[in-house]
């Protein structure tokens, strides 16, 4: 797979996410992912995705630099939205709030087979 053609994939996964088209996760996502070192397949991958979705109802994923080297996608994602309780064990209770997210994916078989994340938290903290 060439650099543009992971680059493509990665954008429309993303635009999957922003519909929350569960159905059509299966296509970009491998059914034995692993996410952080944990390995929950696309069952638990599925459930992770629409927990954030029913916790922060206005959730967006926003694409602000895209890095591909097959099988390779670095990306920073950007968020403005509003969660309704709690966030990575922080009360946020409805507060708007900015923040991003560092992530790295690994693709197999055209399909994201390992993701590793990290978000900005102490830039959270910081607007609370």
């Amino acid at each position: 797979m060439t650099k543009a053609d992971l680059s493509d994939l990665y954008r429309n996964y993303i635009a999957c996410l922003n519909k929350q088209d569960w159905p059509m996760l299966g296509e970009f996502v491998h059914h034995d992912v692993v996410h952080n070192g944990r390995r929950i397949g696309l069952s638990g991958y599925l459930e992770m995705l629409q927990r954030d979705f029913d916790e922060i109802p206005d959730l967006h994923f926003n694409i602000r630099m895209l890095i591909a080297d097959p099988p390779y996608i670095a990306s920073r994602l950007s968020f403005d939205c509003t969660p309704k309780g709690s966030f990575l064990g922080l009360q946020v209770g409805g507060k708007r709030v900015s923040f991003t997210e560092n992530v790295f994916y690994e693709f197999r078989n055209d399909k994201i087979r390992e993701v590793w994340s990290v978000i900005d938290k102490v830039a959270i903290e910081a607007q609370l």
